[in-house]
């Protein structure tokens, strides 16, 4: 008996924590929505609409870096707790013990740009029709990110090549821009957990590596 009131009670926990979630994630886009400010959703509520749903619970949004002072505004006069973390990148807003990131430069200094912005779109993510930066600029930006403290991020990467529909010229395009090794390494080492990946796409990227160019990624 002792067990499966233990049960219940996790259970109940579990579902007062996601409400408790969903309702912080409600007010973030409320905020946001109404500053008029282009932001997008990257990080893993993003990987649970196109990879996988590994259950985290913060929230990272992604804008120009001349947006991220205006959501900031915006969130802390929706009654959140906000703080600079770092100038060159990072903002971050807390309600309620959920963290929400206010990015405006990823990895390897990715930008928000005019492509990225005309490629966002609106998908459903638990119930909730909510923009979300294209699965090619957030398969590059897990894949740049992973190290040996986030190798999450990188089978996240795989996660969306396994089970999205990818442009695949604009991923080579962008993975030209800010890391072809990476990248090309990414898409090798897909082939070897038997996700497809066009033959095209890794000789494209090996092409420009082996052939000295500027990529250092």
């Amino acid at each position: 008996m002792g067990a499966m009131h233990a049960a219940v009670h996790d259970l109940d926990q579990a579902r007062h924590q996601q409400a408790v979630f969903l309702d912080v994630l409600d007010r973030t886009m409320e905020a946001v929505r109404d500053t008029g400010e282009s932001v997008a959703l990257i990080g893993e509520l993003a990987s649970a609409a196109f990879g996988r749903d590994r259950g985290t619970r913060d929230i990272d949004l992604f804008m120009r870096p001349a947006s991220a002072p205006v959501v900031l505004d915006a969130l802390e006069a929706a009654g959140f707790d906000v703080e600079v973390i770092d100038d060159h990148w990072l903002y971050k807003a807390r309600k309620n013990g959920i963290d929400v990131d206010v990015i405006f430069r990823a990895t390897r200094d990715i930008l928000f740009d005019d492509q990225m912005a005309a490629r966002l779109s609106d998908v459903p993510i638990y119930g909730r029709s909510l923009p979300v930066v294209a699965a090619e600029d957030l398969l590059v930006m897990k894949a740049l990110a992973a190290g040996e403290d986030t190798a999450r991020y990188w089978y996240d990467a795989i996660a969306i090549l396994a089970r999205h529909d990818l442009d695949w010229d604009y991923l080579s395009m962008r993975a030209r821009q800010h890391g072809a090794r990476r990248i090309c390494s990414l898409l090798l080492f897909a082939t070897s957990v038997d996700v497809l990946v066009p033959r095209r796409a890794i000789d494209g990227l090996y092409d420009l590596i082996s052939g000295g160019g500027s990529d250092v990624g």
